[in-house]
């Protein structure tokens, strides 16, 4: 199973606390059936969080007119949209919540030239509220397809998310299906695609990174 590779600090910590606490029942001499209880707990924690930050092998399914999903999880926004930040215009907004379970890996969803990025601090509502895309802390990054259409995406921070990794850089090449970063924790991810494109997916839908193609690009 491979790992994120940002991520091995979060998990060695994670380690370290559930040692810590296992360490001070046995040292407070606690009944054998909590201690065995507690131990089972502590493994379920840290298979949970070393999964957590796993990076699956996925079947790419996106290119550079197919847009898949950014990120596994559930379709909770689908409206038309003015996107102010870099492209200025009316766009399609879909957006996908990820819970505790999810996967969260990030992977581009178009192949292209990275044009824009930037990292932007911010709060940290619950994710799934509207007011999270402008007021949360979020990483913004738009794809320029060989045919020159405008893929933006931002990585949204959630309440108990506090660390956002993307790994673009300027003018970098982006193909569909590679990692792009990870967001820990409760998060979403805001993709806008030009008003033309044909949507593929519905509200509730549940989608994966990689495999599941939100939206056609005329």
């Amino acid at each position: 199973m491979k790992i994120d590779k940002n991520s091995y600090g979060s998990i060695a910590l994670v380690y370290l606390v559930c040692a810590a606490v296992f360490l001070s029942i046995v040292l407070l001499n606690a009944p054998l059936w909590l201690r065995i209880a507690m131990a089972v707990l502590l493994v379920a924690i840290c298979i949970w969080q070393t999964a957590f930050f796993r990076v699956p092998r996925r079947c790419p399914a996106g290119d550079s007119r197919n847009v898949s999903s950014v990120a596994d999880g559930k379709v909770v926004i689908i409206k038309k949209v003015f996107e102010q930040e870099y492209l200025k215009q009316d766009c399609i907004q879909i957006s996908v919540y990820m819970n505790f379970f999810d996967v969260h890996a990030n992977f581009w969803p178009v192949t292209g030239d990275v044009t824009y990025h930037k990292y932007y601090p911010g709060k940290h509502f619950l994710a799934f509220k509207p007011k999270a895309s402008e007021e949360n802390e979020h990483t913004c990054t738009c794809i320029r397809t060989e045919d020159g259409h405008d893929v933006f995406f931002k990585q949204l921070a959630g309440t108990f998310a506090r660390r956002i990794v993307n790994y673009a850089k300027f003018e970098d090449n982006a193909v569909s299906g590679k990692q792009c970063g990870i967001i820990k924790f409760g998060s979403r991810i805001d993709m806008y695609v030009p008003l033309d494109s044909r949507i593929a997916v519905k509200l509730g839908d549940k989608v994966r990174a990689c495999e599941t193609i939100l939206a056609e690009l005329q």
